[in-house]
């Protein structure tokens, strides 16, 4: 059997699955073309509020507090992640993966001892303000 044969008979699944998939998008377009819902407000086209007049102001302040919080969920979400690493790879990393393990717990426990003397994590309505530098 000749080669570019046996070539076509392997990829005429593939084309198969992409015509398959052009059809089943075009159709999904073409059916929310037809049964979608059309409006014409007079914010319609503007990209955010999605047809609903805006007031005010687009650009809230928010507080640095806020920013916090995210970061220290990131930074002690991949703490918990690299911890159930080594936790599954215990057996096989032996004395200097329990070593490094405890090094790490401790380079993070002393970031929010650090955070915590700043007063990064007060956030109550009676909590110091922090010094400004000069």
């Amino acid at each position: 059997m000749d080669t570019s044969a046996i070539q076509s008979i392997n990829v005429w699944p593939l084309v198969a699955y992409f015509f398959l998939v052009i059809v089943l998008v075009a159709g999904i377009l073409a059916l929310s073309y037809i049964i979608g819902e059309r409006h014409n407000a007079n914010a319609a086209d503007e990209p955010f509020e999605s047809g609903i007049v805006t007031v005010g102001r687009a650009r809230v302040r928010l507080s640095a507090k806020f920013y916090l919080i995210a970061m220290f969920f990131v930074i002690f979400d991949v703490e918990a992640v690299f911890l159930f690493a080594w936790a599954i790879a215990f057996r096989e990393l032996g004395w200097a993966g329990y070593i490094e393990a405890i090094i790490f717990i401790g380079v993070l426990g002393a970031a929010l001892a650090y955070l915590w003397r700043l007063g990064a994590l007060d956030w109550g309505p009676n909590a110091p303000t922090l010094p400004k530098k000069r």
